[in-house]
């Protein structure tokens, strides 16, 4: 059963499909999708339940918070391997960064949900004492991807449930199983039923009628800029909240200063991570010429070396892609850029031999794309970098914005100005120096431009799931204040009779 509602499994009501295992091309499961009215019985639950989650104790909250860390983390083996069995990952990605970045996260808001910030009580105004309320907005519907679902789950629920508001989650149809997991777990931990509702189905059922819900008071997203565009315009029919982490092109600037092994091992890393299934991966890789032969050679050289093999064997470094027609799409890119005279200085290619059969495709580096190709302007979501030369500060820092996306970036130097003059000027919501993917629980993600708006993670995220209050107590006694003089004069009228 892939509906976990009010706090129990359930068949959903609306079309069988079936889930294809990524890595041997064969099918996994049969999904019962979530149909519209299993959509309105877990925002009815979620409302149910809000009445009661939103009027806990911080302290309440937080302790049942701490409780879900703990029972996720003597899960974390089994959570780790349904990760990996559902995407295709390698286990070791799923083992040591997901997993525990995630449970991390649950400890991180179980602390935020006590520190909720505003101004200071105080007399700002004449005459009165103000204070800020942060209150929960009431049920969030959001909608998650398919590339990091038990991370992804988190990143929707914490926030939103550590603030005091009760959720609704469409996971990816094809990657639920560990999101479902994270419900259950909710459920284990004393989290009460209805706070965490799960709902598997197709974004053009299910996810069309989670915005549109009148009972959802606002929507969050992760996923493509294409469906943010599309989910804003259909929320903004109830002029609802909308809370987006989109797609991203990230830059990765290396200057004639920087670390060469260093950047050549970043670059590596920052662009096969998840198998580049990542909305941060390094993508477009800019080279100050001096560098751009010795770094194109050396990465072209580490990415040759990267395993590829059976994703729970713990000396694979790559596992598959999410799906044979992801991989399909990914080729698609580097195929065109080599049709248009782009240079594969490595991959470019699906393995063959025993992988062959499973959706995998090996690291690749293309080198001599135009600035703006397709493959240098788009989001291809696999592991292909990009290599453009560049002579000028100047020029780097231009290139590195020079597409739609802003979302993160990094510049490799070891010079403090340089990196000071990157970082201030790079568009992106996360700037890396000397380093490119790291993240950490009390750290904002988020982008610019068209990678949205909103943070994930970090307290900053708290302030996109509460509605801020001002309250202001009048201390002045008097029946006719001074300040209504601006709009009438009343003080030579006798006083009313009672």
């Amino acid at each position: 059963m892939h509906q976990f509602i009010d706090g129990r499994y359930r068949e959903g009501r609306g079309d069988e499909a079936k889930r294809t295992n990524p890595v041997t091309g064969e099918p996994a499961e049969i999904i019962r999708y979530a149909a519209s009215d299993d959509v309105d019985d877990a925002v009815a639950a979620a409302t149910r339940a809000f009445g009661t989650w939103s009027r806990c104790t911080p302290a309440e909250r937080s302790d049942a918070l701490l409780a879900l860390a703990a029972e996720l983390g003597r899960r974390a083996e089994e959570i780790a391997a349904v990760e990996t069995a559902q995407t295709g990952k390698a286990i070791r990605l799923a083992t040591e960064f997901d997993v525990p970045g995630t449970i991390d996260n649950v400890s991180f808001f179980a602390g935020a949900a006590r520190q909720l910030q505003g101004l200071a009580a105080g007399e700002y105004g004449a005459g009165g004492t103000s204070m800020i309320r942060r209150e929960p907005i009431g049920v969030i519907g959001s909608i998650a991807p398919w590339n990091y679902p038990f991370q992804m789950a988190g990143w929707k629920i914490l926030p939103a449930i550590a603030a005091g508001n009760t959720i609704v989650l469409k996971p990816s149809e094809v990657t639920p199983g560990t999101s479902l997991i994270f419900a259950e777990a909710a459920t284990a931990a004393g989290i009460p039923d209805g706070v965490i509702n799960i709902v598997t189905g197709t974004g053009a059922v299910a996810g069309e009628h989670l915005v549109r819900h009148p009972g959802v008071a606002m929507t969050s997203f992760t996923g493509s800029t294409a469906v943010g565009r599309k989910i804003m315009a259909l929320a903004s029919g109830r002029a609802k909240r909308v809370h987006l982490e989109l797609g991203g092109k990230a830059p990765f600037v290396v200057f004639d200063d920087a670390d060469l092994e260093a950047a050549a091992h970043g670059a590596v890393a920052g662009s096969i991570i998840n198998g580049g299934q990542d909305c941060t991966a390094a993508t477009r890789a800019y080279i100050q010429r001096p560098l751009f032969d010795a770094f194109t050679a050396r990465v072209a050289e580490l990415m040759d070396r990267v395993v590829l093999g059976d994703p729970t064997d713990d000396a694979t470094d790559l596992g598959s892609l999410i799906s044979h027609a992801h991989r399909d799409k990914v080729a698609g890119f580097v195929d065109r850029a080599r049709a248009a005279g782009a240079t594969v200085l490595a991959g470019g290619h699906a393995p063959g031999g025993h992988l062959a059969a499973g959706a995998y495709y090996r690291p690749t580096l293309v080198a001599g794309a135009a600035q703006d190709s397709e493959i240098v302007q788009e989001e291809v979501f696999g592991p292909v970098l990009t290599a453009l030369p560049f002579d000028t500060d100047d020029e780097a820092l231009t290139l590195a914005n020079d597409t739609p996306y802003g979302l993160a970036a990094s510049a490799w130097t070891n010079d403090l100005n340089r990196s000071l003059r990157a970082s201030a000027e790079i568009q992106a919501g996360c700037v890396w120096i000397n380093d490119h993917i790291p993240i950490v629980s009390e750290m904002p993600h988020g982008g610019y431009k068209a990678s949205g708006f909103g943070k994930d993670m970090s307290a900053y995220s708290l302030e996109d799931y509460t509605n801020t209050k001002h309250v202001m107590l009048s201390r002045d006694k008097t029946p006719h204040k001074d300040w209504q003089n601006t709009i009438f004069r009343s003080t030579n009228m006798p006083a009313s009779q009672p």
